[in-house]
Order: C-alpha cells, then sequence, then structure tokens
C-alpha cells in the first residue's frame, strides 16, 4: 500500500494534476488526445497504461514519463517503486497496433450487381447524397460478411496513401449502426486529399467530410488529435473551418482557441441541430462562405452563452 500510495504522489506530480484511483487503477487527463475527462489509465500494481479514447497504450511508464517532460528525479523513483522489471533507463516504443482493411472488405466499383447487399448499400449512399465521383474518390467499399458485415467500409490514407484508419456503418436498419477498430485515433484523417496551403475545413466523420468537400479532415470523433494540432502549426495554415455537431460547441471552443493563439484565423460554423452530411455540400458552402472570423470578444460571448 505504501508503494502504491508513493507512486499516485509520483504520478501527480508528473502529470501535474490530481489524478482519481478506482481499483487499482490511476485515471488522468491523457497527453495524447487531450480528452476533457480523465481518460488515460494507468494501473498502479503492473504500469500498463491505456487511453480509453485515442486508444494510445504501453507496458513501460518511462515511456510515459518522457511524453510528460519528467526529469531524472522521477524517474529514479520510479525505478525505486518497480526497479527494472517494467522500466528502463531510456525511452522506449511503444507497439502500435496497425490497420487494415476487412479481409471480406470489397470496393463499391467491383461489387455484382445482382447481390442484394451491393443494391442497398448503393441505395443507402444515393440517400446520402454520395454518388459515383466520391465512391471512387474515397474508395468506398462495403462487407456481405464478417465482423463488418452490412456495412459500408469509409477508408482514410496518410500522406503516402497508406491506411491509417477506417469506419464502419451499417447500411440496415436496426443492430450496431457503427463500428471502428481498435487502434490509436491519434492519426489525419484523409491527409493524403489535404492541401494545407489552403482553409482547413474540420468535422466529426467521414460522411461530413464527404458532405463539404475538398480540404476536409475528419476527426472520428470531437477531440482534434495531437498528430493533427502538430501538423497544423508545422504546415503554417492561415485559416480553419470548424465545423463540429451542435452538442460538441465546448470543445469547438477550446479548439478554436487553441489555433486563434497560434495566430491561425478561426471560423466557428454554427451547425445548429444538424451536421454537415444532413445539411448537404452547398448549405454548408454558402454558410462557410458567410461565415465571420472568430474574436476574443467572439469567443467570450460563446463561453458565456454555454
Amino acid at each position: 500500500m505504501l508503494m502504491k500510495n508513493t507512486l499516485i504522489q509520483l504520478l501527480n506530480q508528473v502529470f501535474n494534476e490530481q489524478g482519481s484511483v478506482k481499483n487499482d487503477e490511476y485515471l488522468v487527463h491523457c497527453p495524447y488526445c487531450f480528452h476533457n475527462k480523465k481518460k488515460l489509465s494507468v494501473n498502479l500494481n503492473t504500469g500498463k497504461y491505456h487511453c480509453w479514447v485515442c486508444g494510445k497504450a504501453g507496458v513501460k511508464l518511462d515511456t510515459l514519463f518522457f511524453k510528460m517532460g519528467a526529469d531524472k528525479i522521477h524517474l529514479d523513483k520510479l525505478h525505486k517503486i518497480f526497479g527494472n522489471s517494467i522500466v528502463s533507463s531510456k525511452p522506449t516504443t511503444s507497439v502500435e497496433k496497425t490497420v487494415s482493411l476487412p479481409l471480406e472488405y470489397m470496393p463499391i466499383w467491383a461489387g455484382s450487381h445482382r447481390s442484394p447487399d451491393y443494391r442497398n448499400v448503393v441505395k443507402y449512399l444515393k440517400r446520402r447524397n454520395i454518388g459515383k465521383y466520391d465512391i471512387l474518390r474515397y474508395n468506398i467499399g462495403y462487407c456481405e460478411d464478417g465482423p463488418y458485415g452490412g456495412m459500408i467500409i469509409l477508408p482514410s490514407y496518410d500522406k503516402n496513401g497508406i491506411l491509417n484508419y477506417f469506419v464502419g456503418r451499417s447500411f440496415y436498419d436496426g443492430g450496431m449502426k457503427h463500428k471502428n477498430p481498435m487502434v490509436s485515433k491519434d492519426i489525419i484523417g484523409n491527409e493524403l486529399l489535404i492541401n494545407w496551403n489552403e482553409p482547413i475545413n474540420i468535422v466529426e466523420g467521414m460522411f461530413d467530410a464527404i458532405a463539404v468537400g475538398d480540404n476536409t479532415i475528419p476527426l472520428f470523433g470531437k477531440f482534434i488529435p495531437t498528430s493533427l494540432k502538430l501538423k497544423i502549426i508545422e504546415e503554417g495554415v492561415k485559416r480553419i473551418n470548424i465545423l463540429l455537431d451542435g452538442d460538441a460547441i465546448k470543445q469547438s471552443i477550446e479548439h478554436a482557441e487553441y489555433f486563434m493563439n497560434n495566430g491561425i484565423s478561426v471560423h466557428l460554423i454554427d451547425m445548429g441541430n444538424k451536421d454537415p452530411s444532413e445539411l448537404g455540400h452547398q448549405v454548408v458552402t454558402s454558410m462557410i462562405e458567410k461565415s465571420v472570423e472568430l474574436d476574443l470578444y467572439k469567443i467570450m460571448e460563446l463561453k458565456f452563452e454555454n
């Protein structure tokens, strides 16, 4: 018990906050995805850690300590608690889970017209105003069988054209609507299609990104990954349009402040109770064109309202 208490005190110092403890699990804010709740869990017995939002995980606490900028004093204390069983004196690279398309994945363009699933997929996409151009551009496919059976598959690719994520969406009513791979979301969605010299649009999901069109990055949630934040700063992006759903106004304000503090022009598009995929390309484009750049006064006004 004494060693656990010592470890908790050490973790509080390294994370510079008071973590929560439940059943030998230490919960704290994740330094990778910056979720507003304490979603990074550290096992006080083994030192293994895992974020329940972005999926970042590791088996050696020193890796996490280096991420937090811990000094030699903190690392020495960690060694005294665990010895050499789970920590090392040098930073280590945790094993990342790689993502691959389901084995049953079939590009829509290669589907059989005789298949009921194929016909239902095409019908579903038409209802969402997704045509042949979008199907080819985003390499949209579907699965008839397997874990993703009855689902549309929407892949995302990095700047080199390598798959970095995908989402599954059922095209039938009932059952599970969404199914995503258990891998880190600390990626840049649709990076292959992004021109960093032009304004960037940020949305929640893949269907939203398709509806908005050119230069749109899906977050696969409401929070901006660390890799995307760094990339935007590194590339010197001049303007960002934030188009998150109406229930994510708090996160939208936080994202806007971050980018404004880094000298980037931010336009926060009020989506009301709908998302971009519901409003459609023309409506959203018009909203972006009519939007006004945020300033500190407007930020304060939004904070008071929400």
